[in-house]
């Protein structure tokens, strides 16, 4: 089964051996804000996605769990 996209958030975030607080220190987004995207109650803009994609070295596509 796909992952949503709350799950893929969650996934790079642990891949990183980070807790939503460290997380959130270390790209200046709000933990609010990144346990709100995990639980699946609303998506980051382009902007955080991109923010989290560079962090973590990763494409958008990975990031979000698209296959193509």
């Amino acid at each position: 089964m796909k992952k949503t996209y709350g799950e893929n958030l969650k996934f790079w975030r642990e891949q990183k051996g980070l807790t939503q607080t460290e997380l959130a220190k270390a790209t200046g987004l709000k933990q609010q804000m990144i346990s709100w995207w995990e639980a699946d109650k609303g998506y980051p803009n382009i902007d955080f996605c991109v923010k989290l994609a560079d962090f973590y070295q990763i494409s958008l596509d990975e990031l979000i769990g698209r296959e193509i």
